[in-house]
């Protein structure tokens, strides 16, 4: 790649000093631009980016899809590449990339998605329910957005052809097993509560018998396995995470019939 490719990467971040060189690093030298968006930033970040040779600006936190789709507007190139400040792009991405701008990718698609692996206890997950997680974050900008949910669990959503490249976006998301367990407690509450509101209802045989089949999905019929030890730890989240969503769902459906009417 002599010459930059017509890239934007965007970061929405929030005191992500610990993990912006990586991520910027992974980029450097073969995008034609880097923008790092904060919101409500105390540490260092902002030197980070700078260092990085990325553009800074400011935004205010209006949940991840929105402020997200704010950022986009931050980008001078005709295609953009999002990420996590806690991701970074394999060396095996980067070429699929590449190439996919040598060819007559860029001409004939509006995305394009490739793999997300997690770094989990020390372990590249490639199994199981956690992989390929295939993720649409490479578009154009005017035919694509962030949609989904607002404040969580938000999805590129892109008009016309998208392609699937080869190579990984790596992804370090987790301090400890302590701060994960704490965000998906967290995802697992909203979760229950829009349910809730919207009339969704489970049984408790329901909240059984989902948790069971996501570990049996993940670990045997999906060759989590294959992980080692990390993968029976995953496996055992994923089971853990759908048996809270579901069991907040029941505890908050629950509450709600309880209440008094009007």
């Amino acid at each position: 790649m002599a010459e930059p490719l017509p890239i934007s990467v965007v970061i929405v971040a929030k005191n992500e000093a610990r993990n912006l060189p990586r991520c910027l690093g992974s980029v450097r030298g073969w995008v034609a631009d880097a923008v790092v968006a904060l919101n409500d930033t105390t540490d260092g970040s902002e030197a980070v980016a700078r260092e990085f040779g990325a553009r800074v600006e400011s935004l205010p936190w209006n949940g991840y899809r929105d402020t997200k789709n704010a950022a986009l507007a931050l980008a001078s190139q005709p295609w953009v590449l999002a990420l996590d400040a806690d991701e970074e792009v394999s060396p095996g991405l980067r070429d699929s990339i590449g190439a996919f701008f040598v060819g007559d990718g860029a001409g004939r698609f509006s995305g394009a998605r490739f793999p997300r692996r997690v770094m989990f206890l020390g372990r590249w997950i490639e199994h199981g329910d956690w992989y390929p997680d295939l993720s649409l974050r490479l578009f154009r900008p005017d035919r694509a957005r962030w949609g989904g949910d607002a404040f969580v669990h938000e999805k590129v959503e892109c008009s016309g052809p998208v392609a699937t490249l080869e190579g990984d976006l790596n992804h370090r998301p987790y301090e400890s097993l302590a701060a994960q367990q704490r965000k998906i407690t967290n995802y697992a509450e909203l979760f229950a509560r829009q349910r809730a509101e919207a009339g969704v209802t489970v049984s408790r045989i329901g909240i059984v018998s989902r948790s069971l089949w996501r570990f049996v999905r993940g670990y045997v019929f999906k060759c989590g396995f294959l992980d080692g030890f990390p993968g029976l730890i995953a496996a055992l989240i994923t089971a853990h995470y759908t048996f809270l969503r579901y069991a907040c769902l029941y505890e908050a459906v629950a509450a709600k019939s309880r209440s008094p009417r009007p």
